[in-house]
């Protein structure tokens, strides 16, 4: 199958997202804000950078009912990349075709962002306004948030809660180097640095 490979599209409009890692407690979330122009795949690079993840495994975007259990959904988007590892499933939405806007189209919009299907974090994704866009002003901008995100390959929350307790007691210290400089409680929105969806794109097809 051939993917559209991203590119900036002109918009008036931003979307303001809060996205929260599930199971967290206390919440690991972000808020950040980006064009109403972006593809989910553009959406999954900002969430990856706003959050501090690697991209280093297959993603995917799912519409919930609020009654359907976790392995229930009407609506799934997936990675492009998934199609090398499982093949290509009928009437797939993939990400770099899909445009936000075709699910988040006002107040309390909500998807599931999965990434990682062994660790298997899931985090909220919650649309909170959309408002029109400031001009001379760079987008995806990170607003808010609290708390580092996870490791990645931690060994899902139970992993990261253990690394959590590590970094309190410094008991491990086999966990402790492999940790390296984390600090579970260290998260500062200015030290977000956004890529260029395009770039990350063609580099992991390379």
């Amino acid at each position: 199958m051939h993917f559209t490979i991203p590119k900036k599209r002109p918009f008036k409009n931003v979307l303001q997202f809060k996205i929260t890692l599930l199971n967290t407690r206390p919440a690991v979330w972000r808020r950040v804000t980006v064009p109403e122009s972006y593809t989910f795949y553009d959406l999954h690079v900002a969430i990856q950078n706003a959050m501090g993840w690697t991209d280093s495994h297959l993603h995917c975007f799912e519409k919930r009912d609020s009654q359907a259990s976790r392995w229930e959904y009407s609506v799934k988007v997936d990675c492009p990349y998934a199609t090398e590892e499982f093949g290509q499933e009928e009437n797939t939405i993939y990400t770099t075709e899909a445009p936000i806007k075709q699910f988040f189209k006002k107040a309390k919009d909500s998807m599931v962002y999965i990434y990682d299907f062994g660790d298997n974090w899931e985090h909220e994704v919650i649309l909170e306004k959309i408002f029109p866009r400031e001009m001379n002003v760079k987008y995806p901008i990170c607003l808010d948030g609290k708390l580092a995100c996870p490791l990645d390959d931690c060994g899902s929350i139970p992993g990261y809660y253990a690394c959590m307790q590590t970094f309190k007691d410094q008991k491990d210290k086999e966990l402790l180097e492999w940790m390296g400089d984390w600090n579970p409680e260290y998260f500062a929105p200015q030290d977000v640095i956004f890529e260029n969806p395009r770039k990350r794109f063609l580099e992991s097809w390379e």
